[in-house]
């Protein structure tokens, strides 16, 4: 097995387990009621998903949610960058 493939399975075991498993957001910094065990109040509302498209066009949403909420554009890059990692869009 190669280490890149090792390393972001390992990486979200250790240190993601509070976090939404579809944008990987902290669960302590989700302002909203959540409604999942799994996921954020961002992604998941009402019974269903917010965003149902592919992970590029989520990618899109995430890094012009996170530009909007005072995130560092650089930050919101990497964050965005990551969310391929998250067990949603594991595939």
């Amino acid at each position: 097995m190669s280490s890149s493939a090792f390393a972001p399975s390992l990486w979200y075991t250790a240190n993601m387990k509070n976090s939404c498993e579809s944008c990987l957001m902290p669960f302590d910094k989700d302002t909203g009621a959540r409604e999942s065990d799994k996921y954020c109040s961002l992604c998941y509302t009402g019974g269903k998903f917010t965003y149902e498209g592919d992970i590029k066009g989520f990618q899109e949403v995430c890094y012009k949610g996170m530009v909007d909420r005072g995130i560092n554009p650089i930050q919101a890059k990497l964050f965005t960058f990551m969310v391929r990692f998250a067990p949603r869009w594991r595939a």
